[in-house]
């Protein structure tokens, strides 16, 4: 299956056939929200471009894809996650961000608070994205256009792999500073190799969870559990682990295979994605096993 685009917007990879593709198409979804560098025309944003793609989760899309090897489902966003972030509830409505009152439901969340909910205030510390307050209509036209979009895509994929085979594994992939920064719950913390986070036992059957961190610990990472992060809104929206839809949100340390400095992929990318793909052929395996056609 070829990658499928929508409008510049995000695009949906299916399972691959042939070159070491095993055509299989398997109860495996993996969504990447935070990867995205191409910038909306009506951005309007004074941040430089440098600085707005630093607070997203560069290259993970890329370092997940062979999962599509191996039976799954990838999809990812093109836009930046300072435009509208796809990881947070569409009620998450920063109140410093408008020009008027939010006609709709909104429901501050702590990330708004830090300036980093729906619609980002800052692209990092003190570096703020706007000069000026944004209207309605803008807010909006984001969500109706980007966010709902990729939220459906990521939907329709779920539903599809679950009619199919009773059950659905899901991955929600993002990256991850070596260390805490200032708009982070562990400010200045160092960070272990990778955080699997279950919303507590909520978005997904831990017993998924615990094996998920055997294999990472198998191929060598130091791996925490719930701890800064328990899951963001797209996993804890979509896990329903009662009705064998699991959610899982992995962040893996920038410092692994980005030099954080510069943005720029180091020699560490190919042993990473080599390790990743290792991960994602047991992945398949796991799903094979726990899963049948229905």
């Amino acid at each position: 299956m070829s990658r499928q685009v929508t409008e510049g917007r995000f695009f949906v990879e299916g399972p691959q056939e042939g070159r070491g593709g095993s055509g299989r198409r398997l109860p495996l979804v993996i969504d990447v929200p935070h990867s995205g560098h191409v910038l909306p025309p009506d951005f309007d944003t004074i941040a430089p471009t440098a600085a707005i793609l630093a607070c997203g989760d560069a290259y993970v899309d890329e370092l997940w894809l062979a999962a599509t090897h191996h039976g799954a489902t990838l999809i990812a966003a093109l836009f930046p996650r300072a435009y509208i972030d796809p990881n947070r509830a569409v009620y998450d409505i920063d109140p410093e961000l408008l020009a008027s009152l939010w006609p709709h439901d909104a429901r501050p969340q702590a990330y708004s608070e830090r300036g980093v909910g729906l619609l980002h205030r800052f692209a990092a510390p003190n570096v703020p994205l706007y000069d000026r307050r944004l209207t309605v209509a803008e807010v909006e036209r984001r969500i109706h256009d980007y966010y709902l979009p990729y939220r459906q895509a990521l939907r329709d994929a779920l539903d599809t792999a679950w009619r199919r085979h009773g059950a659905v594994w899901h991955l929600d992939c993002h990256s991850m500073r070596a260390r805490g920064g200032a708009l982070d719950p562990d400010a200045g913390m160092p960070r272990p190799d990778a955080i699997v986070s279950d919303a507590d036992g909520t978005s997904a059957d831990p017993a998924f969870s615990r094996w998920i961190i055997a294999e990472l610990t198998r191929l060598g990472f130091r791996v925490a559990y719930n701890t800064p992060y328990r899951g963001g809104d797209i996993v804890r929206h979509f896990g329903r682990p009662a009705q064998r839809r699991h959610s899982v949100q992995i962040e893996l340390n920038q410092a692994l295979y980005l030099n954080e400095a510069r943005g720029e992929k180091h020699d560490g990318f190919s042993t990473l994605q080599s390790q990743l793909g290792q991960f994602a052929a047991a992945l398949a395996a796991y799903a094979e096993q726990h899963s049948e056609e229905v």
